[in-house]
């Protein structure tokens, strides 16, 4: 797997399939795949708030209690919220040494369909904030408890909820055997288009399974940047300006006085004109086609909430061509603390990296610079469109079968990422043909979801009891 320091004249070894595969057969009598299965708590294992407490020390204040007021929801939304506290426990069992980029944050809802360059719709992580080299099992990992905490939230019994995970690991185990036999060049142009999941998985699906698939990648296309415009924007004396709806969306006219928004505009702008030199020259000439009319502070996701995200307004030809790129601040991967720090100076460049090796098809304005905020200090940020096509499925309404059908979407896509960034034959070997891994996982998900159940219960009594603040958004 290429390192992120790598230089042109460091060696590449190229070791033949019959040593991938020893490679990956050997990893088994370090760590069996059965127990994978094996989990519970550590002795010392931390704090979970603890955990979320000392990553929001350098998150704005203000959306601190938003935070946690998102995280508090339910199971699966706490579980959204708390990676570091995975990777935690995590780093506290052996793995199999078997590496590949890492998403880093592998959840069901961090998939869905995005718009291509070419314009079609494709089907690929999303999520790329927590990115880093990794063992390949605590993606997969981080994927299975989500199934097992969604099909509870949805009441399925275990039976169900077994079935649903072992079915999104056996996709996965079984796409790494197939690409592990295919040509390098086909596993790096392989993707998965709506075509490719009807073709795949169409007969599995209901009718009415079938209807709100089709109903979702309508509602995709939909999603762009001229539905943006509308729902984000009003044309104030002949400019457009976005319309304020604290705290998830505000005008920095809103936010700060005159002077800190003329330095914090100055700095923003001086950084998008910096980061042009991080896209291919075709892009960069496209973007400096359209100029910066508007910057808003905007809340996004669960655990990134009060990170620093903005969103700068564009408008090219005239006021009926905007553009609206996202200015998300990125800071350490919660996986660093467990595998070693980022070989990149700018966290940003470790996410758009990441995610240029892991994804299909990419935004082409993803790339990434230093902003120096209102507080003086720099933070690193990346940059892409806020809204270029985006179908998610909608986990709270999914029946059994579509919630499995799901899964093995998603085991096969989060495959195909790591079958791109790390050795999909050594990988293969060490899944082998049989169900162990597949079962193992399913019993690591069932015994995982216990203990975030108990996680989210503390951080609820935490919030009942006035040691965490907590803000509700209706």
């Amino acid at each position: 797997m290429p390192k992120a320091t790598q230089h042109a004249e460091e060696k590449v070894e190229h070791l033949s399939v019959a040593d991938r595969v020893a490679l990956g057969k050997s990893a088994r009598a370090r760590v069996t795949r059965a127990s994978h299965g094996d989990w519970g708590p550590a002795a010392d294992r931390p704090d979970p708030l603890a955990l979320l407490e000392a990553q929001e020390t350098t998150r704005v204040p203000e959306l601190v209690p938003l935070r946690h007021g998102r995280m508090a929801a339910s199971p699966f939304a706490f579980y959204r919220g708390a990676a570091n506290v995975l990777a935690a426990d995590l780093a506290a069992v052996p793995h199999s040494g078997l590496r590949v980029q890492l998403c880093g944050d592998a959840h069901l809802a961090n998939f869905g369909g995005f718009a291509s360059p070419e314009r079609s719709l494709v089907f690929d992580l999303n999520d790329f904030d927590e990115t880093l080299p990794g063992p390949f099992e605590w993606d997969v990992k981080r994927l299975a408890a989500s199934l097992e905490i969604a099909a509870r939230s949805r009441g399925f019994d275990r039976k169900i909820r077994t079935r649903i995970v072992s079915a999104s690991v056996r996709s996965y185990r079984e796409t790494m055997r197939t690409f592990a036999k295919m040509q390098n060049l086909d596993v790096w142009y392989a993707r998965l288009t709506t075509d490719d999941i009807m073709a795949r998985w169409g007969a599995d699906l209901g009718r009415e399974s079938l209807k709100a698939f089709q109903r979702s990648v309508d509602k995709a296309g939909s999603k762009d940047r001229l539905r943006a415009e509308s729902k984000l924007t009003r044309i104030v004396d002949g400019e457009p300006r976005f319309v304020s709806d604290p705290p998830l969306l505000m005008p920095i006219e809103e936010l700060f006085s005159a002077s800190v928004v003329h330095d914090l505009e100055g700095s923003i702008h001086e950084a998008l004109r910096a980061y042009r030199h991080t896209l291919q020259d075709d892009r960069r000439h496209l973007l400096e086609s359209y100029r910066l009319v508007q910057l808003a502070r905007k809340v996004v996701g669960v655990g990134s909430v009060g990170t620093r995200c903005w969103v700068a307004l564009m408008v090219g030809l005239d006021n009926t061509d905007p553009l609206f790129l996202q200015v998300k601040e990125a800071e350490a991967s919660v996986l660093e603390p467990h595998l070693g720090k980022s070989g990149f100076a700018n966290h940003g460049q470790r996410v758009v990296q990441g995610q240029r090796l892991v994804q299909a098809a990419s935004d082409i304005f993803l790339g990434w610079e230093h902003i120096i905020g209102y507080d003086g200090k720099p933070h690193d940020h990346y940059m892409r469109q806020l809204w270029d096509w985006k179908a998610s499925a909608t986990i709270e309404t999914m029946s059994p079968e579509r919630l499995d059908v799901y899964g093995q979407i998603c085991g096969w896509t989060l495959a195909r990422a790591h079958a791109r960034s790390g050795d999909r034959v050594a990988i293969a070997a060490y899944l082998g043909s049989s169900t162990s891994f597949d079962e193992a996982l399913a019993r690591f998900a069932r015994l995982y979801a216990e203990q975030n159940d108990l996680d989210h219960q503390t951080l609820t009594g935490a919030i009942a009891s006035g040691r965490m603040t907590a803000e509700s958004e209706t």
